[in-house]
């Protein structure tokens, strides 16, 4: 499995905000034929703040000349790989990870958001220079 190019930028921002990476890459097993590997599983480590939360993180760059074909891919993705958790680890939270330039400036068009939403995209939103988390979003709080 490629690595995506800000995998371990993403990886020290979640250590740097208290989470043990449990699983890099996170696989699960889903019929004999079929695995799936989401990049990263992590727990909290500061169990009153988060409430022993376990996460996995699919993690995109955006850096290719198409935003939406990109989008289209990590879309489809993200559903399959929820489709995997629910049924093989109901209690993990699934995030789509993305860089602030490609939130800023393409997460935010309302037809994205919309498409967020009806799907219920869970985000980090990460700043790949400085290695940090700089925004969750869960789906319920995206903007319609």
């Amino acid at each position: 499995m490629a690595r995506d190019l800000f995998h371990n930028q993403v990886k020290t921002a979640l250590i740097k905000e208290g989470w043990e990476i449990t699983h890099d890459p996170y696989s699960i097993k889903i019929s004999e034929a079929i695995k799936v590997q989401i990049d990263l599983g992590a727990e909290s480590t500061i169990a009153a703040q988060r409430d022993q939360e376990k996460i996995a993180v699919e993690i995109k760059s955006f850096i290719t000349d198409s935003d939406i074909s990109e989008f289209h891919g990590a879309l489809g993705q993200y559903l399959n790989y929820l489709q995997a958790l629910e049924l093989k680890d109901p209690e993990r939270i699934l995030y789509l990870a993305v860089p602030v330039d490609a939130y800023t400036e393409f997460f935010k068009i309302p037809f994205i958001q919309m498409s967020l939403k009806r799907h219920e995209v869970n985000l980090i939103v990460y700043n790949p220079r400085k290695e940090e988390i700089e925004q969750w979003i869960k789906f319920s709080s995206i903007d319609s």
